[in-house]
């Protein structure tokens, strides 16, 4: 029995390694090439209107929703109060209304945007207002650094601490009766 250490390779074996490796060369080389000649002689998805990516929406998520989880506050500073829901009212009409809308009143642009913006004050799937289902801490997240490709910015150099907080108690409470000042602040022209 020969020794499988002194085996000489034999053409076939050989053969089929150096197709691997040709394979291997060619896609680490020809896919990006066609990906490269798509983005710039096709037609890909740039405007709003256009349909999605194949599998956009997963690719897009999933980093956003495991980053999150990361980095968001467990533990916050109370902002629930009366005073700092009036406040956060005040930031919300100021700051975030244009884009995500008003009680009784959504956005005209906001659903011309893509993604679409959510308007945080209507009622969605599971009878959620907004975001109001979310942890505070996401909110603030989301209000603190933005979302990148969505027009969403980071408030972090706009806001102060307090207001950012304020602002996502606010819409943490988007499903409950709201103080009158605070829901006054929201609907007053």
């Amino acid at each position: 029995m020969e020794d499988s250490k002194n085996a000489k390779p034999t053409p076939r074996n050989f053969a089929t390694g150096a197709v691997s490796v040709l394979c291997f060369v060619a896609g680490i080389t020809v896919v990006p090439i066609l990906a490269l000649a798509y983005l710039d002689f096709g037609k890909p998805p740039v405007s709003v209107t256009d349909p999605a990516f194949p599998m956009e929406a997963a690719i897009v998520h999933t980093p956003l929703a495991k980053r999150i989880d990361h980095e968001m506050p467990v533990s916050h500073p109370d902002a629930s109060t009366p005073q700092d829901l009036i406040a956060g009212a005040a930031v919300y009409k100021r700051e975030c209304a244009f884009c995500h809308g008003l009680p009784q009143k959504p956005s005209a642009i906001g659903k011309h945007m893509y993604p679409s913006v959510p308007q945080l004050w209507q009622t969605h799937r599971n009878d959620v207002v907004g975001v109001s289902d979310d942890p505070v801490g996401e909110t603030y997240w989301k209000v603190k650094n933005g979302i990148r490709l969505t027009g969403m910015p980071a408030y972090s150099a706009l806001l102060s601490e307090q207001e950012m907080w304020q602002v996502s108690f606010l819409l943490s409470t988007a499903n409950k009766p709201l103080p009158a000042e605070a829901q006054t602040q929201l609907t007053a022209q």
